[in-house]
């Protein structure tokens, strides 16, 4: 297999569920990204980020890039092989002094993916510390047995439906702190979550959701983009791509995906037993 990543990186990768810090963008290339977020802000609500889940690479062009940039593909490619499929992407963003969060989770409880193959690309727009709120996960959780799922509801917790791990042991968890422009890589059935930002520093982020063509959907038909390679299983339609900044057509696709998300597929997998 083929890639950026060491034979290191990967072992680490294969024992541990998580990577991190790798370099995707330059500092000055997040500080764009994140202007062009922030002019969002009025045209889709007070708090645009809040919609752009789910299927956010939808929504510009810039992010679609972003979520094809070489560095990350390459990174994605040693662990997951050549021909990928973006599943989605959702913006993660706390405020200065937020008491918002997110709970410990794993994306495989409700993701809907058969084999779980998928890894997460978490990339910075501005600096992710622990003092503002980091990603965190749990080592080795990848390998354990599925966790149970609690869906709280909880107005503070930015996932869908506040679902939530509980009881972790968090003596052991990892603070994946980046810089703005550098990304982090974990399995689809690592523990993450990530706490409140009580600091006077923002922090932003871009989850990018990538598996290999040959995944299959255990919710029904569903979307994805091809961003590297070939898709020679046709388990998935196409996801449109954005001809310009907050293209319509695709703004309501996004909707759509993000209600059905919300209302239909978190309960699906819930009666499936995998919440």
């Amino acid at each position: 297999m083929t890639g950026s990543l060491s034979p290191a990186q990967v072992e680490h990768f294969r024992r541990e569920g998580w990577l991190y810090p790798l370099d995707a963008i330059s500092p000055e290339e997040a500080a764009a990204n994140l202007a062009a977020l922030d002019s969002y802000d009025g045209k889709l609500g007070p708090d645009a980020t809040l919609r752009l889940k789910i299927k956010a690479q939808v929504v510009a062009p810039w992010m679609t890039a972003l979520g094809r940039n070489p560095r990350i593909l390459d990174a994605v490619e040693s662990l997951i092989g050549p021909d990928i499929l973006l599943f989605g992407a959702s913006v993660f963003a706390k405020r200065a002094n937020d008491t918002r969060f997110v709970s410990w989770h794993q994306d495989s409880a409700y993701y809907g993916l058969d084999p779980h193959e998928e890894v997460t690309a978490w990339v910075a727009l501005t600096p992710s510390m622990t003092a503002n709120g980091c990603l965190r996960v749990l080592p080795r959780s990848h390998l354990m047995a599925d966790f149970r799922h609690e869906e709280t509801y909880d107005p503070q917790n930015l996932l869908a439906r506040g679902q939530s791990i509980q009881g972790i042991d968090e003596s052991e968890a990892v603070n994946m702190e980046l810089r703005a422009g550098q990304f982090s890589l974990h399995h689809e059935r690592t523990a993450h979550c990530s706490a409140p930002n009580p600091s006077d520093q923002r922090r932003v982020g871009v989850a990018f959701f990538f598996m290999p063509a040959h995944t299959r959907s255990t919710l029904g038909r569903r979307g994805a983009m091809l961003v590297r390679g070939e898709d020679r299983h046709g388990h998935w339609d196409r996801d449109p791509e954005p001809r310009m900044d907050l293209d319509p057509v695709c703004l309501d696709y996004l909707e759509k995906m993000w209600a059905g998300y919300r209302n239909s597929e978190v309960k699906q997998a819930a009666e499936q037993g995998l919440v």
